[in-house]
């Protein structure tokens, strides 16, 4: 079988760096680290019912979950693969409760915050999962390890996030400020090809992803937007078609390819969850940066930017409502008692 040339993901990393004459290389090399550590996890993924990797590792994280086999993996590969890459001053995961630093001598001038594996209560059952990522330009002194105020930094400070979803295919999806990017690995070669350059959310929407199941628990405004969102209307292309998979990388990647909206407000279930359940800095920062530089938009359901949030602290959650820019506004709307 012939195959087709096509971009490599390091050939666009490397083409994107000569456009900016003083780049020092260090963001692409720290991209190109961070690409190994996704080949090798998404490895491991498609071997998990054959490696002994599948159930839980007996452990809790700092959110109080259980950990996956799979999480804790992911997450010592790519601590142990950036620690002495030589890019990164310091590191969070949403599986530790504090900073990673890095190898002594290696610091650099970028920081990491990672999901290593977003969705694994879906590992044990074949659905997609993904890895998520978000970096920053350390604040503090170069020459020594990053502190706190390093990883605190609003997502609009970021120079770089995206995602690696593990599926059908291996991804690669990720933004430095200049448009998304998408990559399919092909395991043959184990490269990442160009696949869906210049991704931009399609301005009209088919689906909607949100977990019903918190119905009850929701606010007025929002049990009203889902309504909206369900009746007919052809002149607006309603009803849109429900969508959840659990997975919210999952989720995120079907409406930036395919059009829709995904919404995770806050709910009176959990009262340690008022404020919502996804993290600001591992999930709702970097797949806003994403939405945002695909044409879309991602706020609060209390209506703040989430790209504009300043962290109080590395497992902070926020409600997310993030795709089409149209859909968000409606929502924004109902939630301001405007409809």
């Amino acid at each position: 079988m012939t195959r087709p040339l096509g971009i490599t993901v390091s050939r666009h990393i490397m083409d994107s760096q000569r456009l900016h004459p003083a780049a020092t290389g260090d963001l692409t090399g720290l991209l190109n680290e961070l690409i190994v550590a996704a080949k090798t996890i998404s490895a491991e993924v498609n071997m998990a019912g054959l490696a002994d990797i599948l159930g839980m590792s007996g452990k809790t994280n700092i959110q109080g979950e259980h950990v996956q086999k799979l999480d804790e993996f992911a997450n010592n590969t790519i601590k142990r693969r950036m620690a002495r890459c030589g890019y990164l001053c310091a590191m969070t995961s949403e599986e530790e409760a504090d900073i990673i630093p890095v190898v002594e001598g290696y610091e650099g001038k970028y920081t990491l915050a990672f999901d290593p594996m977003d969705g694994s209560s879906n590992i044990d059952v074949n659905v997609s999962i993904g890895t998520i990522f978000s970096i920053h330009r350390r604040l503090s002194p170069d020459g020594g390890p990053g502190d706190e105020s390093d990883l605190l930094q609003r997502g609009r400070r970021q120079v770089a996030a995206g995602y690696i979803i593990y599926g059908s295919s291996t991804m690669l999806v990720f933004t430095t400020g200049a448009g998304v990017q998408g990559f399919t690995l092909d395991p043959s070669v184990g490269e990442f090809f160009l696949s869906h350059p210049d991704i931009r959310i399609p301005d009209k929407s088919k689906y909607f992803s949100i977990n019903e199941g918190n119905y009850h628990y929701w606010q007025e405004p929002v049990r009203r937007y889902l309504h909206y969102l369900k009746e007919e209307d052809k002149a607006t292309g309603r009803p849109y078609n429900g969508r959840y998979i659990g997975s919210m990388v999952a989720d995120f990647h079907r409406n930036l390819i395919a059009g829709g909206v995904f919404l995770y407000p806050r709910d009176s279930k959990n009262p340690t969850k008022t404020y919502g359940k996804l993290r600001l800095l591992y999930e709702a920062a970097p797949l806003a940066f994403l939405a945002e530089q695909a044409g879309g938009r991602a706020v609060t359901d209390d209506g703040r930017e989430i790209l504009d949030i300043e962290p109080e602290g590395l497992h902070q959650r926020v409600p997310v409502i993030v795709g089409n820019a149209h859909d968000v506004d409606i929502f924004l709307e109902f939630m301001a008692e405007k409809r």
